[in-house]
């Protein structure tokens, strides 16, 4: 595995790549960032994006959207994936942030995770993007880049490599080192095979994993 000050070096190495990025799901306010967030699960941004134009601007707030017919949501967001579970979690999420709290998104981590379609990565994204907190999440290139550069070890689990990153990030760096991680997995596929490999980063990685094993 990688050393903790190898693991921020390598996150730097990708920043520099990649270039300033940030969050890539359109919004308005924080209720249709959280719907956003609950409609990219399994899905790429892309495609949640072409749909919560139309989404929005037939609901764009909790009350319209908790009046929803759920025919009608799943007919707008059927291309995104998962559409008919989806619709009814984010109408029933609209009722609930209504009804429960006064159109108020919670900014606490299990305040997000209690709403109906949000998992930890769904309350960690929002978290960070919406109210600027210290949180990391992990979707599969973040998980997949973490395995693949030796953060951490293969079967670990979402939460562990959550917990990795931020034991060797700085607070304020991790709303960017999740950004820079989803990007450049976009951009660099972290399944090939070392015979195969593009990235030099890989490449360096592989290196340095080698010579921290040779020590052991």
């Amino acid at each position: 595995m990688l050393k903790d000050e190898q693991i921020v070096w390598a996150i730097e190495q990708m920043e520099e790549d990649i270039g300033p990025v940030g969050p890539s799901l359109d919004s308005r306010t924080p209720f249709q960032y959280l719907v956003s967030v609950i409609l990219s699960a399994q899905a790429t941004d892309v495609s949640v994006n072409k749909v919560t134009p139309i989404l929005f601007s037939k609901y764009p707030n909790p009350l319209d959207l908790m009046n929803a017919d759920v025919s009608d949501v799943e007919q707008i967001i059927k291309s995104v994936g998962l559409f008919h579970n989806k619709a009814r979690n984010i109408i029933k999420t609209a009722r609930i942030v209504h009804e429960e709290l006064n159109d108020v998104v919670p900014t606490t981590r299990s305040g997000i995770m209690a709403l109906p379609g949000a998992g930890r990565k769904t309350a960690n994204v929002v978290l960070s993007d919406v109210f600027n907190e210290p949180t990391f999440a992990v979707d599969t290139h973040v998980s997949a880049i973490s395995k693949r550069l030796h953060f951490i070890d293969e079967k670990a689990s979402p939460l562990q490599v959550e917990n990795k990153i931020v034991s060797v990030m700085k607070p304020d760096e991790l709303h960017r080192a999740h950004h820079t991680m989803i990007e450049y997995g976009r951009k660099y596929s972290m399944k090939l095979t070392p015979d195969k490999e593009v990235c030099q980063l890989i490449i360096d990685c592989d290196k340095l994993n080698e010579e921290n094993e040779a020590l052991i």
